[in-house]
């Protein structure tokens, strides 16, 4: 698909006031957040042949993972300064209303997964509030939200679009790893074939 003319590239640095620059207090953060509980619970009522509660245990243990999150956030915006005067409301905070964004590794903005890796060290994870990544990187427990939180007053959700081999190796080399393993996390976006590159 082509992009509209005159549309450029969107990337989350760009949400981050360059080093040196004196005149902006600008904000990052990470989160985590888990609910304990829910899979075993989950578990109880499907043995039980209670697969209604089962699925409601698990949906409501999501939602109220999410609702931490958004809490987080508004904590996050008042202890920065400009969130203390907001008054929004429910469908405020749905249409996102608020100054900043919280993307998370896997989705659109931020595509590759293995940045929760990164995000999970700073914040002591597993330690602290015992979630767990598996090899794939999902979350351990199933009703966990991780990413970050960025406070620029432009910022606002984008996806990656199409990546080209030449980025795939920069991104690569940057993490420290082959080509392949990138490539393979990142298959959804990439722009090219990788079993036919050089053949």
């Amino acid at each position: 698909m082509q992009k509209p003319a005159r549309q450029f590239n969107h990337c989350l640095a760009d949400y981050v006031v360059p080093v040196g620059n004196s005149e902006t207090t600008d904000y990052i953060g990470g989160f985590a957040v888990t609910i304990h509980g829910a899979d075993e619970l989950a578990k109880k009522f499907a043995a039980a042949y209670d697969d209604y509660s089962a699925i409601i245990t698990k949906a409501l243990a999501d939602r109220f993972a999410e609702a931490f999150a958004e809490y987080l956030h508004k904590q996050a915006r008042i202890a920065w300064g400009f969130g203390r005067d907001e008054n929004l409301t429910n469908l405020d905070l749905i249409r996102e209303k608020y100054r900043g964004i919280r993307p998370a590794p896997g989705y659109p903005a931020c595509p590759d997964h293995a940045e929760k890796q990164t995000l999970f060290a700073l914040l002591q994870a597993e330690r602290k509030i015992d979630i767990r990544l598996t090899e794939s990187y999902a979350m351990h427990p199933a009703a966990s939200v991780s990413g970050f939180y960025f406070s620029h007053p432009d910022a606002k959700y984008f996806g990656v679009g199409q990546i080209g081999r030449d980025q795939a190796e920069d991104y690569a080399a940057r993490r420290g790893e082959p080509v392949e393993a990138a490539e393979k996390r990142l298959a959804p976006n990439l722009g090219y074939d990788p079993t036919t590159v050089g053949a």
